[in-house]
């Protein structure tokens, strides 16, 4: 499984990676043809990882509210949806945000909590709390990917809703998804996962609540492809899986996308 801890700041997006990952699946999988079943799905899973990592390297906030997917990366993405099982929703019974470990852990122990990691990496114009060592943070500027619009963030107790740190898989939805069936340990690395993880409008975000790609879908349009391929990426990597609606809706965003 992958952790991102050193991916928190100044990523940059690198679309030859998502090339390179797309002609990978495409070479393994012709040659797992010549040799059998086994051989395809080892083909699938070697892809599914090299998707990972070049969706992981595509920041989930920039200077605009407009997709950063390439058609290669939308391309890989739907190669990897195929690695992901179909299955029911599982029932909510004993889902609490604790079981997915302290909320905004210092996974990576750069001496940041993760909500102020992922503000410094998705903020622009960021500020910090003197004696911190440039940890806290108190104000920027984010170009909301959900909504497309600029929001000044000033961190405060009635000001720091406004930008939420948004899990782009629902934890309560990664739960009801085979999340119950991972490692305490590999839920904390879920919910603090930056390729799970992005600066979004605060009331956007509370009205996603855990809803999945077949009940809810960012208003910008312009990044919906994006989204459904960081989900894709987060629930192959921790061996999640979909409802059929929900494959569906992500298989017909991303074949709109090429």
């Amino acid at each position: 499984m992958f952790t991102s801890a050193a991916l928190l700041k100044d990523i940059k997006i690198n679309r030859s990676a998502a090339t390179k990952a797309l002609t990978l699946f495409t070479t393994l999988l012709l040659a797992s043809a010549l040799t059998g079943c086994d051989a395809a799905v080892s083909a699938a899973t070697q892809a599914a990882n090299k998707v990972s990592e070049a969706v992981r390297e595509a920041p989930p906030s920039g200077n605009s509210g407009e997709s950063s997917v390439s058609p290669a990366d939308v391309a890989t993405a739907l190669a990897q949806l195929e690695t992901i099982p179909v299955k029911g929703r599982a029932p909510k019974t004993g889902y609490t945000r604790e079981e997915f470990g302290p909320a905004w852990a210092d996974v990576d122990r750069n001496g940041c909590d993760t909500r102020n990691d992922i503000l410094a990496r998705d903020l622009v114009g960021e500020m910090f709390k003197p004696g911190t060592q440039n940890c806290v943070v108190v104000a920027g500027t984010l170009a909301d990917k959900y909504t497309g619009t600029t929001i000044d963030f000033v961190r405060g107790n009635t000001t720091s809703s406004a930008v939420q740190i948004d899990h782009v898989v629902a934890l309560s939805d990664a739960w009801q998804k085979g999340a119950q069936q991972l490692s305490a340990e590999q839920r904390r690395q879920l919910a603090n996962d930056p390729l799970n993880l992005m600066a979004a409008d605060g009331p956007t975000n509370s009205a996603k609540g855990d809803k999945d790609a077949a009940t809810w879908l960012p208003p910008n349009k312009a990044f919906r492809c994006e989204y459904v391929a960081r989900q894709t990426a987060v629930k192959a990597n921790y061996s999640l899986w979909v409802t059929q609606a929900e494959r569906d809706a992500i298989e017909g965003i991303l074949a709109a996308c090429i």
